[in-house]
């Protein structure tokens, strides 16, 4: 109980730094999902319209689920120094091939993760029926999903109740601004690659576990002053792109 309401005086002790870390998560989550939702679209693009609407609802529901699961095991990361180097590598992965995808980009179709695609589409529907080895591929993409913005958001903070209100009002947005934003991406196609720059960022700084644990006088790198300085830096690398597409490349 006294470490609950230390977490909490944290909360309010720092109510500009609190702000913005919720807005960060909030925004990763959003941006995260709008660009997981694209890739879950394109998993049923073969689809007849019911079909595909049937078998998007179930990766909504999967997605709400296996997010809340993911939260259940945050408090596991931030206790077990090691994960975090550790999910900040797959986060550098993640961020590494997305770079490298669009570095060797040439056609759409090479690209788009077709559900038909998947190994575990392909061993399961002999027996499964088309639609539920979609359904299946579509649930073990909301899982990957889960991971990736758990580790993300654990990189902002190590205050469970931080993460746990920022996550559920991301979780929140994906259901009312989600479409807005798809907008708002295919206006600024920049935010996208800016995601995965944040992405790689985070990954860095759980990565930076690892120093500040065999180098205690790098302990500086988990104060609330750096997080503050990558919470600006999230934002910078968000909204500066989309400032300058907008303001300055029509000038």
């Amino acid at each position: 109980m006294e470490h609950f309401y230390e977490l909490v005086n944290q909360i309010f002790a720092n109510p500009l730094s609190t702000v913005f870390l919720i807005f960060n998560i909030i925004l990763l989550e959003v941006v995260l999902s709008v660009d997981n939702a694209a890739v879950l679209a394109t998993m049923v693009k073969d689809m007849d319209p019911k079909t595909q609407k049937k078998a998007l609802t179930y990766g909504i529901v999967g997605a709400y689920v296996f997010r809340g699961l993911a939260l259940l095991f945050t408090s596991v990361i931030i206790n077990i120094w090691w994960l975090k180097p550790i999910g900040g590598l797959y986060l550098l992965w993640i961020a590494f091939s997305y770079f490298k995808g669009k570095a060797t980009e040439t056609t759409e179709d090479d690209l788009q993760p077709e559900a038909s695609n998947s190994r575990l589409y392909k061993w399961t529907v002999g027996f499964l029926g088309v639609f539920w080895s979609t359904v299946l591929a579509i649930e073990f993409m909301d899982i990957i999903f889960s991971i990736d913005n758990i580790f993300a958001v654990v990189a902002f903070s190590d205050n469970i109740i931080l993460i746990i209100f920022g996550v559920f009002i991301g979780i929140l947005a994906m259901r009312f601004v989600a479409q807005k934003f798809v907008i708002l991406m295919e206006k600024f196609p920049v935010m996208e690659t800016s995601a995965f720059l944040v992405i790689g960022l985070l990954g860095l700084k759980l990565c930076s576990a690892l120093l500040v644990h065999y180098v205690p006088t790098l302990k500086w790198i988990e104060s609330e002053g750096f997080d503050l300085i990558i919470s600006g830096l999230t934002l910078a690398i968000f909204f500066v792109p989309v400032l300058w597409q907008k303001f300055v490349k029509k000038a």
